[in-house]
Formats: C-alpha cells, sequence, structure tokens
C-alpha cells in the first residue's frame, strides 16, 4: 500500500476532518484513536468499521440513554499502581471507580441491544464483565471519593474518638474565650479560629503575657496575636495525634484496594481500550450527523458511483453562513476509468477533484462520507496526489519540475489498484510543451489502468479524452447567460473556459479581445463557441425539464385526487342504494302487514260500510304518506339555429356558457361589447356564437319569456353561495362556470363557494378551475367564523 506525497491527508485537508472528530470526542481515550485513524485497503476492516459508525449513529438519532460521560483515562494509575508497595489516592480510585461505571453502563446497554447493533456488540469481546473491583471500592469509598467511615473497625473508632475530643475542644476554648472576651483582652469581633491545624482565639497583642499559652500567628499590623490556651494544648495534641492515625489507617486502606486493583490491571487495559474505541465511534456518528454522512455500497469490482456527493470541510462553512452547497454525481467504471474536468477558472474544478479525493480517503479510513446512500464505492491499493505549489528550494526543484517528479512516481507505480488526482495537469511551463508533456503522460497512466481525476485547460487533453477507452471529458457547467459558474459536474462533454466571454464581462476592450481571437485562430474560436451554444442549449432543455417535471408531478396528484374522489362517490353511491333497498323493504313489510291487519279487522268484526269506509280510507292515507313526489318534467325550449359567420355589430349572438341571447354593439379585438337586456358587458369572442337576425323575432314568440336574459329576474333569483358538497367532480365545472358567469355579469363584487373541508379534494379542484376563469381577481378563504377553509370567498373583476 502507498500514499503519495507523505503530506497528503495536509492538502486534502483530512487532518482538519480529524480535528472535527476530535472535537466530538469526550476524553484523550478517544482523540487517541482519531491520531490512529489510517488508510486501510482491506475491505472487510472497512465494511466493519463503516458498519460500526452506522449503527452509532442509529443510536444517537434513537435518544436511547447510551453513556456519554466519564470516559476517563486510567492508565496513568494502572502504570502507577503496577509497583508493588505503592498505593493510589483517593481522587484517584474515584475516578477509577466513575470510568467502571461508565464501563458497566455501556456494557449493560449493548447486551440488552444486541439484535439492533451487532457490531457493537461485538466489541464486547474485549471486555472482561467482571465487577469485583467496582463493588470493593464501593464498600470503602463513597459517592464523593471519600474513605467511608465504617471501611475498618479501626478507622470507625478513630473518627468516633476524634469527632468527641473536638467536641471537648470547642466547649473549653469557647469557655476561656468567653472569659478573656469579658477582661477586654480580645479583639471586639474576634472569633475562635484555627491556624496550623489547631484551634486557638484571637488576643490583643498588649495583653498576650495575661493568658498562659502557645502563640501560633499574628495578624498582618501586629495588633492581634492568635494563642492556644494552655487548657487546650493536652486537647490539641490528642486531636493531632488521631489525625495521624486516621491517616496512616487511610493508607493501609488504600494499599490493600491497591493490591486488589493489581490483579486487574490486564483487564482494565483491555476495558478502558474499549471505552475509548467506544468514544471514538461515537465521535465518528456525531460527524457523519453533522456532515449528513452514508454507508456506501462496496463493490468488489472498480466502480465508483456517488450521488449528491459534497465537500464536508466546504459544507459546514457554506451552513454558517446560511448558503446552499450545490451537489455533484460522479461515475467512474472501467470503461471510464479517468475523468479529464475542463471549464472555467473558479467554476469548481479543484474543488471537484478535492471533494472526490476527499471522500474516497475518508471511505478507506472508515468514515461515513456525504453521499446519498444509494451510492457505491470500491477500494484502492494506492492513492497518489499533485495538488498546489510543489516549489523545493532545498533540492532546487522548481514548482514543474516538482510537478514532473510527482508525474515520473505516478507512472512508474500506477496500476489497476491505483486511484490518483491531478490538479491543473500540465501547467508550469510553456503551454505547447507542457501540453504535449502533460498528453504523454495522460497516455501513460491510461495504459496501466489506474482510476484517477485531472483538470485541465488543455484541449488537447479534451480531444484526448473524448476519443480514447478509459478517458471520459468532463464540464463545470456554466450559464452563459449571466457568466456565472454553476458548479455542477456534467459527465461526457468537454468544458469551455469561456475565456473571451470571461474577459469581455470585466470589461477588458473589444479590440484586444479581437486580437486575441486572431492569435488563437478560427478553428479553436469556433469549437468554445460551439461549447458555449451547446452549454446554452443544455441550460434551457434542463429548465423545461424541470418544468416538465413539476407539470408531471401535479397530473400525477391531479389523478390520485380524481381517484380517491371517485372511489369515495362510488363507495357513496353504494351506500344510498342499499339505504334505499332496506328502507324499500321495510317500507313493503309495514305496507303488507298494513294490508293484512285491515282485511283481518273486516272479516273479523264483520264491519259495516261506514266501518269499511273508514279502514279504506286509512289504507288510502297510508299509500298517499308513502307515494313519491312526481318531478315536473321541464318544458323544453327550442332550440334556436346557430348560423356561424363573423360576428358584427348589430348581430344576435348567444352565449355559449349559459345560452343567454345578446346583441352585438362593438367589436373590440378578440372581445365584442353585447347588450343582454339592460344589460352591458364585454365577452370574449370565443365564448359567442352568431345566430339568425331575422329568424330571432319569431323564435321569441315560441320561446319562453326568460328565454332571453332577464336582468330584474336574475337578480331576485340570483344567489351568492353556491353549495357544491357532495357534487361529483365532473359535476362542478358546468355549474361553477355559470355561477361565476351570472355573477359577472350581474355586476356581483364578492360570491361565496361552499365546498366543505374533508380532505380538501373538492377545495383543490373548484381553485384550479377559478384560476382559469378570467372574471375572477382573487380567491381565499372565508372567514373562520363563517366557515374558513371549507368556504372559498371569490372576488369578480370590475366590468
Amino acid at each position: 500500500m502507498k500514499i503519495y506525497p507523505a503530506n497528503l491527508e495536509q492538502k486534502i485537508n483530512f487532518d482538519k476532518i480529524k480535528d472535527l472528530i476530535k472535537a466530538s470526542c469526550t476524553s484523550t481515550l478517544g482523540t487517541d484513536f482519531v491520531d490512529k485513524i489510517t488508510f486501510s485497503r482491506d475491505p472487510r476492516l472497512i465494511q466493519r468499521l463503516l458498519d460500526q459508525t452506522e449503527e452509532f449513529r442509529k443510536v444517537l438519532e434513537s435518544g436511547e440513554m447510551f453513556p456519554s460521560s466519564n470516559f476517563i483515562n486510567i492508565h496513568p494509575y494502572l502504570d502507577k499502581a503496577r509497583v508493588e508497595g505503592t498505593f493510589l489516592y483517593e481522587d484517584e480510585f474515584h475516578e477509577i471507580k466513575l470510568g467502571l461505571s461508565t464501563l458497566a453502563g455501556c456494557v449493560d446497554f449493548l447486551k440488552s441491544h444486541e439484535t439492533e447493533y451487532p457490531q457493537l456488540f461485538e466489541l464486547l469481546g474485549m471486555v472482561n464483565d467482571d465487577r469485583t473491583l467496582i463493588r470493593a471500592i464501593d464498600r470503602v469509598m463513597d459517592e464523593k471519593g471519600k474513605i467511608r467511615n465504617n471501611a475498618t473497625a479501626e478507622l470507625s473508632m478513630i473518627r468516633n474518638q476524634l469527632i468527641y475530643e473536638e467536641n471537648r475542644l470547642r466547649k473549653v476554648l469557647e469557655g476561656v474565650f468567653r472569659a478573656a472576651k469579658a477582661q477586654g483582652l480580645t479583639p471586639d469581633d474576634a472569633a475562635i479560629t484555627i491556624r496550623g491545624g489547631r484551634m486557638v482565639m484571637p488576643v490583643l497583642a498588649e495583653y498576650k503575657r495575661r493568658i498562659k499559652g502557645f502563640i501560633h500567628d499574628e495578624s498582618a499590623t501586629g495588633q492581634t496575636v492568635f494563642m492556644e490556651p494552655a487548657e487546650v494544648l493536652d486537647i490539641n495534641n490528642e486531636i493531632r495525634d488521631l489525625v495521624y492515625m486516621e491517616r496512616r489507617e487511610i493508607q493501609k486502606i488504600l494499599t490493600k484496594l491497591t493490591d486488589v486493583l493489581r490483579g486487574f490491571i490486564p483487564d482494565l487495559k483491555r476495558a478502558f481500550h474499549f471505552l475509548g474505541l467506544v468514544d471514538f465511534i461515537r465521535a465518528k456518528a456525531k460527524f457523519a450527523l453533522q456532515i449528513d454522512g452514508n454507508k456506501p455500497a462496496i463493490e468488489k469490482q472498480k466502480i465508483l458511483k456517488w450521488e449528491n456527493a459534497r465537500h464536508p470541510l466546504l459544507e459546514i462553512t457554506l451552513k454558517q453562513q446560511k448558503k446552499p452547497i450545490i451537489p455533484i454525481n460522479v461515475s467512474l467504471d472501467h470503461n471510464r476509468r479517468i475523468l479529464v474536468i475542463s471549464g472555467p477558472n473558479a467554476g469548481g474544478k479543484s474543488v471537484t477533484l478535492k471533494t472526490v479525493a476527499l471522500l474516497q480517503y475518508m471511505f478507506q479510513c472508515g468514515l461515513l462520507i456525504p453521499v446519498d446512500a444509494a451510492s457505491t464505492c470500491c477500494v484502492f491499493d494506492q492513492f497518489f496526489i499533485d495538488i498546489g505549489d510543489e516549489q523545493n528550494l532545498e533540492n532546487d526543484l522548481s514548482t514543474y519540475s516538482s510537478h514532473l517528479m510527482n508525474m515520473k512516481y505516478f507512472t512508474l507505480l500506477s496500476n489497476k489498484k491505483t486511484i490518483f488526482f491531478i490538479d491543473e495537469f500540465g501547467t508550469g511551463t510553456e503551454p505547447q510543451f507542457g501540453g504535449a508533456i502533460a498528453e504523454g503522460i495522460l497516455i501513460e497512466l491510461n495504459k496501466s489502468g489506474a482510476f484517477g481525476v485531472v483538470t485541465t485547460h488543455y484541449g488537447n487533453l479534451k480531444q484526448l479524452a473524448s476519443k480514447s477507452q478509459g478517458l471520459v471529458n468532463g464540464a463545470m457547467r456554466y450559464d452563459v447567460e449571466h457568466l456565472e459558474p454553476l458548479y455542477q459536474l456534467e459527465i461526457g462533454k468537454p468544458g469551455s473556459s469561456f475565456a473571451f466571454e470571461i474577459a469581455r464581462k470585466i470589461g477588458i476592450p473589444d479590440e484586444i479581445i479581437l486580437h486575441a481571437k486572431a492569435q488563437v485562430g478560427e478553428t479553436r474560436v469556433n469549437y468554445d463557441k460551439l461549447l458555449l451554444k451547446l452549454e446554452g442549449e443544455k441550460n434551457k432543455y434542463q429548465q423545461l425539464l424541470i418544468e416538465n417535471e413539476k407539470r408531471e408531478q401535479i397530473l400525477s396528484r391531479r389523478m390520485e385526487e380524481y381517484k380517491e374522489l371517485k372511489a369515495v362517490l362510488e363507495s357513496r353511491k353504494k351506500e344510498i342504494v342499499n339505504e334505499a333497498k332496506i328502507q324499500a323493504s321495510t317500507l313493503l313489510e309495514e305496507t303488507n302487514k298494513k294490508i293484512e291487519r285491515t282485511i283481518r279487522e273486516i272479516k273479523e268484526q264483520k264491519a259495516d260500510k261506514e266501518a269499511t269506509k273508514r279502514l279504506r280510507e286509512s289504507l288510502e292515507s297510508h299509500k298517499s304518506s308513502i307515494k313519491p313526489e312526481k318531478i315536473k318534467p321541464e318544458k323544453k325550449v327550442q332550440e334556436i339555429k346557430v348560423i356561424g359567420g363573423e360576428i358584427l355589430p348589430g348581430d344576435y349572438v348567444r352565449v355559449k356558457d349559459n345560452g343567454a341571447i345578446a346583441e352585438v354593439l362593438a367589436i373590440q379585438q378578440k372581445s365584442a361589447e353585447i347588450s343582454i337586456g339592460d344589460l352591458k358587458s364585454n365577452v370574449k369572442l370565443e365564448r359567442l356564437e352568431k345566430i339568425s337576425a331575422a329568424e330571432i323575432k319569431k323564435e321569441k314568440k315560441s320561446l319562453p319569456r326568460n328565454t332571453g336574459y332577464d336582468t330584474t329576474g336574475k337578480m331576485m333569483d340570483f344567489s351568492t353561495n353556491l353549495d357544491i358538497r357532495g357534487k361529483r367532480g365532473e359535476e362542478i365545472f358546468p355549474l361553477l362556470q355559470n355561477f361565476i358567469d351570472e355573477g359577472y355579469m350581474l355586476g356581483m363584487k364578492d360570491l361565496r363557494v361552499i365546498h366543505g373541508k374533508g380532505d380538501g379534494i373538492l377545495r383543490d379542484l373548484t381553485r384550479n378551475l377559478l384560476r382559469q376563469m378570467k372574471p375572477v381577481s382573487r380567491f381565499t378563504d372565508e372567514h373562520v367564523e363563517r366557515g374558513g377553509a371549507g368556504v372559498t370567498l371569490v372576488a369578480l373583476r370590475e366590468n
């Protein structure tokens, strides 16, 4: 396995990725593992590392309680305890206890989630889950890390005696202090204090000889001395002896506890290695969440197919600036192994190359990468890169010479298991020669079977890529209309540098640009023009494709709504028919019973004519009550013949939408001013039908009085509310069209369409129709108290 050059990680900014992962670690246990991240060529190891991180990401996303603190590095304490006769202090044992508690929490969690997180569960193989040590520590130490009073019988006796002597000391000293204070031998605001671990009382310096005792200290001004009276001298000495005895007993306890710990040192080293690994995996999972990283599929064949790949560091920076990042799609296989990227300066070529290089390196280090989950990766044994200025003053190498040294290394060592990256291929010397040498190197690299990504401005390399098996062109797309980069990679065609267009945008004089074009030659200029034209057409058709996809989505959504509405209506129809059948069956049964009861009463009572008549009347009354109402058929209106032809002022016409007959007053381009009774209105010509002026008078006699447009009658009958609840989709359009047209002709300003809330299907259908109607100015939801989203309030334009 070869990585070239030695500072590769700095060149692709992988060192910054490590810093971000370290920031998510909770202890040096985890950061030590970050420093050990290495490039791997073992697919099984990479898969295991990715699975571990993916599982821990799921743990974080689930919100389950996994230990998150006290990942303490206890290795220095274990090294200290290894030496016979030494002992650890209380605070050191306390940290070991905290670390063991965290370890126990991790073990318990993974044991209870073995099926959900199998790769993390496998890590428990390095842990000997023996909790003898933590129980031993817990027996002698409390939660604050102090030795318990009952750790041993001797310590309990010493501390009880110590409490007794301290209480006796305080009582005696307080008595002496009160007497001295009464005699004025002490400062007014003085109180008993401690100096050198012994209880003392403050005494004015001029009276120090009036009290027998030992002076331990004096104030900064020298006006007060701190004296231990002779009455408490023996008691203080006794307390000092007890303190020494307590210290010796605690040391004995800690020594025994250290002896117990010493036998667990090998198990503890492995266990805290596990804790460090867990902290490291969690840090990788946190970083994956930060960059929206995913686990790609690993292919044995050399295939690299990434969807929506993003440079993680660039994305983090843009997020801080509240700017979106533009992802790229990359696809390389055995037929298209080397991608030759071209395009304008500052168009994203180098960023694209560094994105591919960084993500491939991250992947082979076992990190989740910011690509779609459906992406595919493969593993390479060798990773070469040539980026940036490599001028070396010590070896007397220029920038171009340094690049050539790298190319020599690449061509000698590249093979089918190599991936390389070369930025600004061939630059640094005279273009004619630099391009020729770059072409030769690219041919040699192609022969080696290696994979790679190169960026260039050289036309000869683009031409080589377009006609050579194994090479493929890639272009950084450019907005030719606004002369701005789009930062999108398009594989399969070369890109133009757009040098003349950018120069013109910047403001370079036309004379200079024309001179430059003449120097380049007509063929080259035409080639760039063709690329420019193709890019413009690409952008145009891309926009059309986006619009068509939106239309398809809307159409698909409307079809689904229609199917749902149809299913609901069909279901409702069946329910109504079923209810009608049930009611008819019940009605028939009641009627039969009524008839049978009437016949039986006539027979049983041998009723006279009057009684029989009453029974018959009752039966007829029941018959009338269940008899359906007759619906009067509408009188057919004689059809008026349409003669067609050009519509001119003075002609009679009929409005197609509602059948109203009108006279044309004037023609204005594509619309006509018409008179319907007393009402005048402007209507599109396409909505009118010309009828015979001679026949209209004769037809009026046979037509009902309301065949014309009776404005007064319409105003009286017209309602500003249209209730379409329960209507079918195909019924709504004519109802809504007539409602809007009549309201518009009658000069109404506001109309209300009642469609109900439900699933919103009728509302969406209604509003889609309203958008296409010319008389409609706008529409919105009704006030919440008057129906809200169940009613659409329609505002009409002025006539």
